[in-house]
């Protein structure tokens, strides 16, 4: 029996509110249970030098985790005067899982800049960030459209993203905190609403795991993204 009382194979309750900041041409609060984040998606209507006469845009994104969404408080990165690794490890993550679901040279010289903060945490943090973020970014692109600043389709698919492990043995989908802390393997897997692979970071932290468990694993990751895309779906045509 799993901690929270869930099957292997069952998400905890997953929710995407859009809109849900006033200023940001796309937002969203998006829920796994207990861990929730706001994503935001900023439009910039120009590219980085790297970028600019190339005739495409880019996409880009910040991850946080704010001093109160964990247990205790945490200092303020900009405190510290620097990032932690982890934080910019998982902002490249990001960036890079949505930049598969964008065709950049359709999106123009125009860069969309999504921001994950997490205002409650209890695991799953970045695959959450993932499955929100690419919500705002359909609104964000929405808006660029209607506002002619594109041509065409930019958005090529939605992607979502989900974590699987190895806990006491069974391989579990969703992991919370309490999995996730205790498990013998841990596993995000960020997928295309079509069943491609845009990623999998995995890591063993006691036993090394079988090919067996890891394709129980990504089977088990495969169905939750279908869930997901369903997910994001409605959410985009609430």
């Amino acid at each position: 029996m799993r901690p929270s009382g869930r099957q292997t194979d069952q998400l905890r309750d997953v929710r995407i509110t859009r809109n849900f900041t006033k200023h940001a041409e796309g937002s969203v609060l998006v829920e796994f249970g207990d861990t929730k984040v706001i994503c935001t998606a900023s439009v910039e209507t120009s590219v980085p030098p790297f970028l600019r006469g190339k005739g495409q845009g880019w996409v880009t994104a910040e991850y946080g985790m704010l001093p109160r969404s964990t247990g205790s408080r945490m200092l303020r990165e900009a405190a510290k005067g620097k990032q932690q690794g982890r934080t910019v490890e998982i902002s490249r993550l990001i960036g890079r899982s949505l930049r598969a679901a964008i065709d950049l040279e359709a999106l123009g010289e125009n860069t969309i800049t999504i921001d994950c903060d997490v205002i409650q945490a209890d695991g799953g943090t970045r695959t959450a960030s993932i499955t929100g973020a690419c919500v705002a970014l359909a609104d964000a692109i929405a808006w660029l459209k209607k506002n002619g600043k594109v041509k065409g389709e930019p958005l090529k698919q939605m992607i979502a993203a989900v974590s699987v492990g190895i806990y006491k043995g069974e391989a579990v989908l969703d992991l919370d905190y309490v999995e996730d802390s205790s498990a013998e393997t841990d596993l995000n897997v960020i997928m295309t609403e079509k069943g491609g692979f845009v990623e999998i970071q995995g890591t063993a932290e006691g036993e090394a795991f079988s090919a067996d468990e890891l394709n129980a694993m990504l089977a088990l990751a495969q169905k939750a993204i279908g869930e997901l895309s369903a997910v994001q779906k409605a959410a985009l045509e609430g």
